[in-house]
């Protein structure tokens, strides 16, 4: 970064053309994404204009834990929709649900 008093955010890979969105999940302008996800979905378009990098690095996390817990195939429409729902919910509802008896693992 250069002298514009512009800050970084640690893990966060800034978008190159410095395009901002205001981050739903967030609720502070980050930097956007690079591409649209899921490109040809509504969901997909709805994310890369209102969900920042940082959102979606924590989102990718999310999923992990998801797929894990879930033994989810994402080789099955039924995961994929699960997941879209889960996506749909962590950056525009009230938070992807966890799994039920899930207990996060100590750092």
């Amino acid at each position: 970064m250069g002298c514009g008093g512009s800050q970084s955010v640690p893990g966060v890979k800034a978008d190159e053309s410095g395009r901002k969105v205001f981050c739903a999940k967030l609720q502070k302008e980050l930097p956007g994404l690079e591409e649209v996800p899921f490109e040809g979905h509504p969901l997909g378009q709805k994310i890369y204009d209102n969900v920042s990098q940082e959102a979606w690095n924590s989102w990718k996390e999310h999923l992990k834990m998801l797929m894990n817990e879930y033994r989810l195939n994402l080789g099955t429409k039924e995961a994929q929709e699960f997941v879209i729902k889960q996506m749909d919910e962590y950056f525009f509802g009230v938070g992807a649900a966890m799994p039920p008896g899930f207990i996060p693992q100590a750092k």
